[in-house]
């Protein structure tokens, strides 16, 4: 009997491993923050971390916003994982767990293949007639490109 049972157990688990193989992964969906949330990103990229209170204060400069909806927007941010909160003291610190390198990358890559259709060449050429561009900018993009043409693409 006792051995009957352990030979069962052992072939069910191997049959939940063999579907569980062979089921699909479920895609992580990427996270798409709203424009606040943006907004929010960007003072904790520059200041790698802070509070409520500290962002809600750099966003008071540039737009009316109630310190409640910073606060709750950070939650939310929270819930979804762009942001992790340290609540080891009484004031809780926030810190971005998305990258602005990642954020960028996925905005490109939507309006690349959205409203460029694929092209990046012409959302470079919408970008700079769009723009009033530096010599110094001009630059920095002469040299990024000479980055690729020596790597022979």
């Amino acid at each position: 009997m006792h051995y009957e049972n352990l030979r069962i157990i052992f072939a069910t688990k191997f049959i939940v491993l063999l579907i569980l193989k062979h089921m699909p992964m479920k895609k992580e969906k990427p996270f798409q923050p709203t424009e606040s949330e943006l907004e929010i990103l960007q003072v904790l990229w520059e200041k790698k971390e802070a509070t409520v209170r500290q962002v809600h204060e750099v966003l008071e400069n540039t737009k009316d916003i109630g310190y409640t909806t910073t606060l709750k927007t950070m939650q939310i941010m929270t819930e979804k994982g762009m942001l992790s909160r340290d609540t080891s003291s009484r004031t809780h610190i926030y810190m971005p767990l998305v990258s602005r390198e990642q954020t960028q990358q996925q905005f490109l890559g939507k309006m690349i293949h959205g409203l460029f259709k694929g092209s990046t060449s012409r959302l470079v050429i919408g970008a700079l007639d769009n723009d009033e561009v530096s010599g110094e900018e001009i630059k920095k993009i002469r040299d990024y490109l000479k980055q690729f043409e020596h790597k022979g693409l």
